[in-house]
């Protein structure tokens, strides 16, 4: 489990060009891609290295790793490659790690928020195509006040890169996008009107 050591105001967040830099060799940089590349209170990036990643969005990281997938991201990969994927890529709306979203802090880090979305706009580029994302949160994107105002800024990214914005499995009574866990490996992806739900959660 992960519970944050405290908010992460108060520890030095590195910038995500920075955190794109560091050289940890503990693990296939040529499969892997892990940003930063050290276990820390924050993870911008967790996924594998392809030419057509699916992009996957929950809330906030975890404990995953490379080779040490947790059953959420080890059901992303399923369901990325039965969808015709190459690869994936699992981002957060927010960045701070914690197993228990009722961990996180209950103020946006806007250093934190800002790194998070310079990662954001790097994940769309590396699709040959319009990039895919999949809006994966589920109900936890009511946690916190702050988290709708992220996914705002992701579809404002997303715009300049022609992003096409996914869901899988059943949406949620107030209409949210299904979280992965549960979701069987063959399960198709939905175009999502992203727009539309973000405008609902004003």
């Amino acid at each position: 489990m992960h519970i944050p050591s405290s908010d992460t105001a108060y520890i030095e967040v590195l910038s995500f060009e920075d955190a794109l830099r560091s050289t940890n060799d503990d693990y296939d940089k040529a499969r892997w891609l892990y940003v930063p590349d050290f276990y820390s209170e924050y993870r911008y990036i967790l996924g594998t290295r392809g030419r057509r990643p699916l992009i996957c969005i929950g809330i906030n990281p975890s404990t995953a790793a490379p080779d040490d997938l947790d059953n959420t991201l080890k059901s992303v990969e399923r369901i990325a490659l039965y969808n015709g994927y190459d690869s994936f890529i699992m981002f957060n709306v927010y960045a701070q790690r914690a197993t228990n979203p009722d961990d996180m802090e209950a103020s946006l880090n806007e250093i934190l928020h800002s790194e998070n979305m310079k990662a954001f706009e790097y994940i769309l580029k590396l699709s040959d195509a319009s990039p895919s994302v999949w809006a994966a949160w589920g109900n936890i994107i009511e946690k916190r006040d702050y988290l709708p105002v992220c996914v705002r800024s992701m579809i404002d990214i997303g715009k300049k890169y022609a992003a096409k914005w996914y869901s899988a499995g059943k949406i949620s009574k107030k209409g949210h996008p299904h979280h992965p866990l549960y979701l069987k490996k063959t399960t198709p992806l939905d175009e999502f009107d992203i727009e539309g739900y973000i405008g609902m959660l004003r």
